[in-house]
């Protein structure tokens, strides 16, 4: 649990105590490539928190095709939020873009921690608006860009992630087939 608690303290101290209860509620888990942690089409009941590895949400467009909408790395938390916190199904799916280690928070434990710590509660909130505002920026960076311009710009943004994932995910994520982005990546070099 040191990670989740090393990247909370940057934001607040959490008492020896709270650190006891909280690590109870939580378990670690590994994942491998590829592995589904919430299925389109159902409620998320777990909330994440990455130690190491990525993971990626994804959605289906409207031919059916798996598109990744982001990536989460690193002491980055992951769910879909309006599933975790209303109980509604979830549109877009979880997966591991990499092999991960995730501490997980099932919803039950995890509310229960908000209504009994509610300092807690609002860390995690704020942590996961900037999350949410963050994201957004880095989609609208690519926004109006060619596709050379946007694989540029996910190198210089988000190097460490481009190492670890796929090119398939890596060309999802920018809207290219696999084959432009091959052209792309050997034209730049």
């Amino acid at each position: 649990m040191n990670p989740l608690f090393d990247y909370l303290s940057l934001f607040t101290h959490i008492p020896g105590e709270d650190r006891e209860a909280i690590s109870a509620c939580a378990r670690l888990r590994d994942v491998g490539e590829g592995e589904v942690l919430l299925q389109a089409g159902k409620p998320a009941r777990e909330f994440f928190f990455i130690c190491s590895g990525v993971l990626k949400i994804v959605t289906t467009n409207e031919k059916g095709v798996d598109v990744v909408l982001h990536f989460l790395k690193e002491h980055q938390f992951c769910t879909i939020l309006d599933s975790l916190n209303r109980g509604v199904i979830a549109e877009e799916s979880i997966a591991a873009a990499c092999p991960a280690s995730l501490i997980v928070f099932p919803r039950a434990d995890l509310f229960r921690l908000y209504d009994r710590f509610p300092y807690f509660k609002t860390l995690i909130g704020e942590i996961t608006q900037q999350a949410l505002l963050a994201k957004i920026q880095a989609r609208n960076a690519y926004l109006g860009e060619d596709a050379t311009t946007r694989y540029r710009k996910f190198l210089m943004r988000q190097p460490d992630i481009a190492l670890k994932v796929s090119q398939a995910d890596i060309a999802s994520y920018l809207g290219v087939t696999q084959q432009s982005l091959s052209r792309i990546r050997r034209n730049i070099r």
